[in-house]
């Protein structure tokens, strides 16, 4: 029992230092983990965005705290963000996973692979001004689905628009805390949350390994921040294609 709850303090150390410096990942990683063990993809996706509600909170105060967030673009995240993660755990409950994840994983390849170009061009300080509120809602959207997929889809999406990695990373992850509410409150209300171990373990791997991602990004040039995030993005998403 103690070696199960050690190993998920692990992946929730690991996932968490990679979606708080890079702003993704940290469901993909933690899902992907949990489905190896035979847990199903609507207890999976439960448990990962209960345990991401303290994890995204504690992560988002440390970008705040590094000044890594731009308000505007934060605030239209969250309302739209959070539209499409209720209407996503919705779905997930009557709908498996399975038939849309190979979509899903296509999609975000090409972006991590647009990313990888991107990082080599000069970009423009400021976030794009239109197509966010639409992108929020399917990225809200397909993170209940997939039990993670908002850093994924959003990130990589204004990244490769030609945001500044800095602020775009500080600002979805911050975001991130409400639609995991969110779509952890229609879980509850759905479903229910029944794997508490691997609720805490994640939690707490998630917590220790927060409070480091802020200053990561803060500090990593913003050229190696894309190659790496491109990285993440294309190796989960072969990962989800290959898997049976």
């Amino acid at each position: 029992m103690e070696a199960e709850l050690l190993a998920y303090v692990l992946v929730g150390f690991a996932a968490q230092l990679v979606d708080g410096a890079l702003g993704m990942a940290y469901g993909v990683l933690s899902t992907s983990f949990l489905l190896s063990t035979g847990l199903p993809p609507a207890a999976a996706s439960a448990s990962v965005h209960t345990a991401e509600v303290f994890t995204t909170g504690v992560s988002g105060l440390s970008h705040l705290y590094h000044d890594n967030i731009n308000r505007r673009l934060f605030l239209t995240l969250v309302v739209s963000g959070v539209a499409g993660g209720v209407l996503g755990a919705y779905v997930l409950t009557e709908l498996p996973a399975e038939i849309i994840k190979p979509f899903i994983a296509g999609y975000l390849a090409v972006m991590g692979l647009i990313i990888l170009v991107k990082a080599f061009v000069t970009y423009p300080k400021e976030p794009p001004k239109r197509g966010v509120s639409p992108l929020a809602v399917v990225g809200g959207f397909l993170d209940a689905i997939g039990g993670g997929g908002w850093g994924p889809v959003v990130v990589s999406t204004l990244l490769a628009r030609g945001s500044d990695p800095r602020y775009t990373i500080g600002s979805v992850v911050a975001a991130e805390f409400f639609v995991t509410l969110s779509i952890s409150v229609a879980f509850l209300l759905t479903i229910g949350i029944a794997h508490y171990q691997v609720v805490l373990g994640l939690v707490l791997g998630g917590i220790l390994a927060a409070p480091f991602a802020g200053y990561l990004s803060k500090r990593l040039p913003a050229r190696w921040l894309m190659v790496m995030a491109a990285i993440v993005i294309v190796t989960t998403s072969a990962l989800t294609i290959l898997r049976p």
